[in-house]
């Protein structure tokens, strides 16, 4: 199981454990996106605005390894490729939804 490999590398304090799988904004930003349900990789690239292809296909690979989503691939022409979150990756909800809130919170202050 590849979370196996990838739990060798993790550091010993939880909250940065959590920030060595998804503090990248990238990440955080593909959580959310997937949150909602299934997406191709246009889609995520699209609602993203300006991540580079290369750096997309990065991020979604590391989260892959990490077990945080699925890549489903079709054999179509063209090829269809999916991604979706797994049980693990959907757990990360609440941490999402209280950014979220804080985020509201936070602008109402100052806007």
């Amino acid at each position: 199981m590849s979370g196996q490999k990838t739990a060798k590398k993790l550091p010993a304090c939880p909250v940065e454990t959590t920030l060595t799988l998804i503090g990248d904004k990238w990440k955080v930003l593909i959580l959310r996106d997937l949150l909602t349900g299934t997406k191709r990789f246009g889609e995520l690239k699209k609602s993203l605005g300006n991540v580079s292809q290369k750096v997309l296909t990065a991020q979604l690979r590391a989260m892959e390894e990490s077990g945080l989503l699925t890549r489903t691939v079709y054999a179509e022409v063209p090829p269809r490729v999916e991604y979706t979150l797994t049980e693990l990756g959907q757990s990360l909800r609440p941490i999402l939804d209280a950014m979220q809130n804080w985020g509201e919170g936070y602008k109402s202050l100052y806007n």
